[in-house]
C-alpha cells in the first residue's frame, strides 16, 4: 500500500485519501468548467457580463507565458501559476472582477527541430504538447478564464501579430513631440518642404526606390545591412541574447560568427529616453529596474568628427573634456571604413610604420582582412573582457585630431564594436584603462590631460595604469584647431570643460553635444520556418510594402523541408537560406496593392519567437475581436492610466527573473508605439512586476559526469550510491535532461492537486528558490485530512459541525488567523497564510469534539483560495449550494485579533525576575508601577535605590539598581 492509502482509511470509507481528492478534484473541475465559474465580464462585447460584477474594482492578474514543451510540465514549473491563482481566488473573494487566463507562446525553435528530426508538422507537436499542458494545468484547479486563452500559432491571433508590425513599419519617431507619428506625416513635411530630403533635392524628383530608402532611415521597422551573428550549424542569424559568452550558440552550442546581412529590425533605440523614464512609475522589483537601466545603458557626451583623407570619422565620447589627449584612434573590425567603397586602408604600410603594428602582413590590406576574419569569430562578450590580451592591427590610415590638429593613427581592434556609438573611439590611454593597456602593447603615446590627484606624475610613461577622474582639472589641453580657432580648457574643471569644448565643438562645425545609448536596435528576422510570416512584399525595384489589412492573416505556407540549411558549423562564409524560400508558388505572387496587378516577391525571414508575447496581454482582454486588436474601452477597462498607475497595466505580472531585461524591453516597446498611435491607452504594458523563485532538484553525476535518474539514488552513511557506484550530488535545475523531473502528475496521483497546491506554496517566501522534497509533501496531506476531519465523519460523509457559539479561545484563534492570513493573501506571504491556518486547524483538532458551524465555514472559505477543490467540497457539505470562489473572504473582528493579556518580562541589572501578565495597552507609566510593585522586584532590589528604568511597553521592563 502506500502511504496515502491504510488499512484505517479502507475501514473509513469517507476519509480523505488521494483516491477520495481525485474524486473531489475532477468534479468540480468539472463544475467550474460547466459553470463558467471564472469568467470574467467585460464592460462590452461578446464577453460582456453581469453589471454589478463589471461595476465592482478590476484586477488583471497574468503569469508569463508558457511554451508548451514536449517534455510537459515539472513540479518546478506550476509554482508562479499557482501562486497567481490563490491570489485571483483572494481577490474575487475580497470583492473584484478579476482576469486571469493563461495562453501558449507556441513558436519557437524545439518544435522546427523536432519537425526536422521527425518530419512531423511543428503545428501537430506543437497542438499536441498544448493539449497536453493544458490537461496538467486543469488538474491543479487553476482558475483561468478559458475563454481567453490565446495560442501564438493561430492565424487569427498572429493576424494582429501581422498587423502591429505594419503600425510599427508604417510610422516613424518624432524627437521633438517625444512619440511615434504615423509615416503619412513625415512624408507630407517631405512634399510641403518643411523638411529637407537628404541631398536637398525636392520629394518630387526622388524616385520610389529613392524615396523608400529616405523613410528607411526613419521607420520605426526598418531593413538594413546589419552585422549580425551568423551560426552556420543552426543555419540562421541569432540575437545577442542568443550567443553565449563564449560565442557559441545557446542551443546546440555551434560557433557564431559576425556577418553583414540584410534584416530587420525595430527601432527600440529611439524610444531610450522614454523607457528609462517610465520605470520610476513602475512597481517593478529594484534589481530588474537597474538590469533594464543597464541595458539601455544612457550616456550622454559629443559627437565628434575626425577628418581622415577626404572623409571622416565620427565618433561618440563622454569625455570630451579630454580630446587634446587622444592620441590614436581605433575602430571596429567590421566598421565601414576599413571596407568597401569608403575604405580608408591604403596599399602600403606609411614610411616608418612599426612592425608590432602590423600583425606580421605585407600590406595594411592583408593585415586587416585577416584580423577582420580572427574578430568575427568572437562573441561580443569575449571580446570586451577586461582581461584578455589588447590585439589590433594598423589600418595604415592617419586621421587628424581636431583639436590639437596632431596626426593620428588609425587601428582596428576587436574591443571596440559597432554596437555601441558610432563604431569608432578616439583613444586617450593616459586616462582609459583599455586604452592605456593597448597603447602600451602597441608602444603607442600617452598625454596626460587631467591632473593626476594621487601623487603620480604628470608622465604617462611612469605609470603602471590610466588615471581616471571626473573631478579633476583639466591641464596641456590648449591651443589651435585645424582651422586655426583658438581653444584652451586649461585649469577647468572636467564638468565645466565637458560643457566648454561641447559648445565649442558645435560652433565650429566639429561635432556637437548628443545622448548615447547602450542599446541597439532589435534585430527581428529569423531564418526559420516556424514564426510569424512578415506582411511584406518587395517590388520589382525591391522596395518593401506592407499588405493591406484585408489580406491578413498572411498564413504559413507548407514546405517540404522545415530547416534552415545548416553549414559546417565553422564555415563564416556562407549565407542563410530559408525554408520559406523553397516555395517559390508562395514566395513569388501577383497582388493588387491599390494600383493595380503587380508581381512581387514575399519576405521569406519569420520574425521571432518575441513577438507575439509582445503583445498578449492585450488579447487576453478581448480574444475574440476579429476587426480590431483590441476594443478601446475594454483596453481601457482593463490596463487604461488610473490612480497609483500613471502608465497603466496589468495589475500583476509574475514570472521568473530570466526575462529581466528582452521580453520586458521588446513589450514595454511594443505598447509605447502602439500607445502613441492611439490604438491603447496604456503605455506600459505591466504595473507590477514579480519574480518567483525556482524550485531546485539535487542532480546525482557519475564519474563522467552524467546524470543518472535522481529516484534510483541510494543515499548510505551520507554518501550517494546509483546502481553501486558512488555519485555526486549538486542542488542545481529541475529537468529532464538533468533526470531529476518529478511531475505534478505523479504527485497529484499519490496526493491530489491540493496538497500539491499547498505543498508549493508553503516550502519558503515565494521569491526564494527552494529545493523539491517529495517526503515533505505528506505535511501538507495530512494537514489536509485533518481539515477534512474537523467538518467530516469519516464512517458517513456527513458534516459533523454545531450550531453553538464557540468559546473566547476558539474565537480568538479564529480572528487571528482571519487577520494573518487575508494580509498574507494581498502580499503575496503564503507560505505564512498556510502556517496560520494550520495553526488555527490545529487548535480546532486539539480543542476535540464538533466544531462550531460559524468556525467551520470561515474555516474553509480561509482555505479556499489555497486548497479549493476541498474548500469547494466542505462548503457544499456544510449545506450551500453555490460556490465558494465568489464568497466574501471572512473579515476579523479587532476585539479578538489583540490579545486580551501580554507577558511582561522584568529585568533587574539585566536578569530576569518576574513576568507580569498586562494589558496590550497599557500605558509606560503604569507597567513601571506595576513592576516596581512586583514581590519579586522589591526582594531583587533589596532596599537598594534605582538609578534608571526602561520600559517598553507592554513586554519589557528593564530596571538598573543605584
Amino acid at each position: 500500500m502506500s502511504e496515502t492509502t491504510s488499512a484505517a482509511e479502507v475501514a473509513a470509507p469517507h476519509r480523505y485519501t488521494a483516491a477520495l481528492a481525485a474524486d473531489i478534484e475532477e468534479r468540480w473541475q468539472d463544475f467550474w468548467e460547466a459553470e463558467g465559474t471564472y469568467e470574467a465580464p467585460n464592460p462590452k462585447g461578446d464577453l460582456a457580463g453581469d453589471p454589478e460584477l463589471v461595476a465592482k474594482p478590476k484586477k488583471f492578474i497574468m503569469d508569463m507565458f508558457p511554451y508548451p514543451s514536449g517534455a510537459g510540465l515539472h513540479v518546478g514549473h506550476p509554482l508562479g501559476f499557482i501562486a497567481t491563482d490563490v491570489y485571483a481566488r483572494h481577490l474575487r473573494m475580497t470583492g473584484h472582477n478579476v482576469l486571469h487566463t493563461l495562453g501558449f507562446d507556441a513558436f519557437g525553435l524545439p518544435a522546427e527541430q523536432y519537425a526536422v528530426q521527425t518530419g512531423t508538422h511543428p503545428r501537430v507537436s506543437t497542438e499536441a504538447n498544448i493539449v497536453n499542458m493544458r490537461r496538467q494545468l486543469r488538474r491543479l484547479g487553476l482558475g483561468h478564464d478559458l475563454r481567453r486563452s490565446v495560442e501564438t500559432i493561430d492565424p487569427a491571433y498572429y493576424k494582429w501579430t501581422q498587423w502591429i508590425f505594419i503600425q510599427i513599419f508604417n510610422s516613424w519617431y518624432d524627437a521633438d513631440a517625444k512619440k511615434a507619428r504615423p509615416i503619412a506625416d513625415l512624408v507630407a513635411q517631405f512634399e510641403a518642404g518643411e523638411r529637407a530630403t537628404p541631398d536637398g533635392r525636392p520629394w518630387s524628383a526622388l524616385s520610389a526606390a529613392e524615396r523608400a530608402e529616405v523613410l528607411g532611415e526613419y521607420r520605426l521597422a526598418y531593413a538594413s545591412d546589419a552585422p549580425v551573428n551568423w551560426c552556420p550549424g543552426l543555419g540562421t542569424v541569432l540575437a545577442n541574447e542568443e550567443v553565449t559568452a563564449e560565442g557559441r550558440s545557446e542551443r546546440g552550442n555551434f560557433p557564431v560568427f559576425k556577418a553583414k546581412l540584410r534584416q530587420w529590425n525595430m527601432r527600440i533605440t529611439a524610444y531610450g529616453d522614454r523607457l528609462l523614464e517610465d520605470l520610476d512609475g513602475l512597481d517593478w522589483p529594484e534589481a530588474i529596474k537597474l538590469q533594464q537601466r543597464n541595458w539601455i545603458g544612457r550616456s550622454e557626451g559629443a559627437r565628434v568628427d575626425f577628418p581622415v583623407g577626404d572623409d571622416k570619422i565620427t565618433i561618440f565620447t563622454t569625455r570630451q573634456d579630454t580630446l587634446f589627449g587622444a592620441t590614436y584612434m581605433v575602430l571596429a573590425p567590421e566598421h565601414e571604413l576599413v571596407s568597401g567603397e569608403r575604405s580608408i586602408v591604403p596599399d602600403a604600410w606609411p614610411e616608418g610604420t612599426r612592425e608590432a603594428w602590423t600583425g606580421g602582413y605585407g600590406t595594411p590590406a592583408e593585415a586587416v582582412a585577416a584580423y577582420r576574419k580572427q574578430a568575427a569569430a568572437k562573441s561580443d562578450v569575449e571580446r570586451q573582457a577586461e582581461a584578455k590580451d589588447k590585439t589590433g592591427v594598423f589600418t595604415g590610415a592617419y586621421a587628424t585630431n581636431p583639436v590639437s590638429g596632431e596626426r593620428v593613427p588609425v587601428f582596428i581592434a576587436d574591443y571596440v564594436l559597432m554596437g555601441y556609438g558610432t563604431g569608432a573611439i578616439m583613444a586617450v590611454p593616459a586616462h582609459d584603462s583599455r586604452d592605456f593597456a593597448f597603447a602600451r602593447a602597441f608602444e603607442l603615446p600617452m598625454r596626460c590631460v587631467v591632473e593626476p590627484s594621487d601623487g603620480r606624475s604628470q608622465d604617462p610613461a611612469t605609470w603602471d595604469d590610466a588615471f581616471d577622474s571626473h573631478e579633476a582639472k583639466i591641464i596641456n589641453s590648449s591651443g589651435a584647431d585645424i582651422s586655426g580657432a583658438d581653444i584652451s580648457l586649461d585649469g577647468l574643471t572636467v564638468p565645466d570643460a565637458k560643457v566648454k569644448i561641447t559648445e565649442w565643438l558645435a560652433a565650429n562645425g566639429i561635432g556637437e553635444g548628443t545622448v548615447n545609448f547602450r542599446l541597439r536596435d532589435w534585430l527581428f528576422s529569423r531564418q526559420r520556418y516556424w514564426g510569424e510570416p512578415f506582411p511584406i512584399v518587395y517590388d520589382e525595384d525591391g522596395v518593401a510594402h506592407a499588405l493591406p489589412e484585408s489580406m491578413l492573416p498572411l498564413e504559413l505556407p507548407e514546405v517540404d523541408d522545415y530547416s534552415p540549411r545548416t553549414f559546417d558549423p565553422d564555415d563564416a562564409d556562407t549565407q542563410p537560406e530559408t525554408p520559406l524560400s523553397r516555395n517559390e508558388d508562395w514566395v513569388n505572387v501577383e497582388l493588387d496593392l491599390g494600383d493595380g496587378p503587380k508581381k512581387y516577391r514575399r519576405e521569406t525571414n519569420t520574425m521571432p519567437n518575441w513577438a507575439g508575447s509582445c503583445w498578449y496581454e492585450m488579447r487576453y482582454t478581448d480574444p475574440r475581436n476579429d476587426t480590431a486588436l483590441v476594443d478601446p474601452e475594454i483596453e481601457q477597462y482593463w490596463m487604461g492610466p488610473r490612480e497609483g498607475q500613471p502608465t497603466g497595466g496589468v495589475d500583476l505580472y509574475v514570472g521568473g527573473q530570466e526575462h529581466a531585461v528582452l521580453h520586458l524591453l521588446y513589450a514595454r516597446f511594443w505598447s509605447k508605439v502602439l500607445h502613441d498611435l492611439g490604438h491603447i491607452a496604456s503605455s506600459e504594458p505591466f504595473h507590477k512586476l514579480y519574480n518567483q523563485g525556482m524550485i531546485q532538484a539535487f542532480v546525482y553525476r557519475d564519474s563522467r559526469g552524467i546524470a543518472v535518474p535522481a529516484a534510483e539514488v541510494e543515499e548510505r552513511d551520507g554518501a550517494y550510491y546509483y546502481q553501486g557506484e558512488k555519485v555526486s550530488r549538486v542542488l542545481g535545475k529541475m529537468g529532464k535532461s538533468l533526470k531529476n523531473a518529478v511531475t505534478p502528475d505523479e504527485i497529484c496521483a499519490e496526493y491530489g492537486a491540493d496538497t500539491l497546491r499547498l505543498y508549493e506554496m508553503a516550502m519558503g517566501p515565494l521569491d526564494v528558490s527552494r529545493p523539491w522534497d517529495t517526503r515533505a509533501v505528506v505535511g501538507q496531506y495530512r494537514l489536509l485530512q485533518r481539515l477534512w476531519r474537523n467538518v467530516v465523519d469519516e464512517a458517513t460523509g456527513e458534516a459533523t459541525v454545531v450550531d453553538a457559539e464557540p468559546d473566547e479561545d476558539t474565537l480568538r484563534a479564529l480572528h487571528k488567523a482571519i487577520d494573518g492570513v487575508g494580509q498574507d493573501l494581498a502580499n503575496l506571504r503564503f507560505n505564512t497564510a498556510i502556517a496560520k491556518v494550520t495553526e488555527l486547524n490545529n487548535h480546532l483538532t486539539k480543542t476535540g469534539g464538533p466544531v462550531a458551524r460559524s468556525v467551520a465555514e470561515r474555516l474553509v472559505l480561509l482555505v479556499a483560495p489555497l486548497a479549493p477543490h476541498i474548500a469547494e467540497e466542505l462548503w457544499r457539505k456544510l449545506g450551500h449550494t453555490d460556490s465558494v470562489v465568489h464568497q466574501d473572504f471572512p473579515v476579523a473582528d479587532p476585539a479578538y485579533v489583540v490579545d486580551e493579556t501580554v507577558t511582561c518580562v522584568v529585568q533587574v541589572k539585566g536578569k530576569v525576575k518576574a513576568r507580569l501578565e498586562v494589558s496590550p495597552s497599557i500605558t509606560d507609566a503604569d507597567l513601571e508601577a506595576a513592576a516596581l510593585a512586583d514581590p519579586a522586584v522589591v526582594a531583587a532590589l533589596g532596599g537598594a535605590g534605582i538609578r534608571k528604568v526602561i520600559v517598553r511597553a507592554p513586554k519589557l521592563v528593564n530596571i538598573v539598581p543605584a
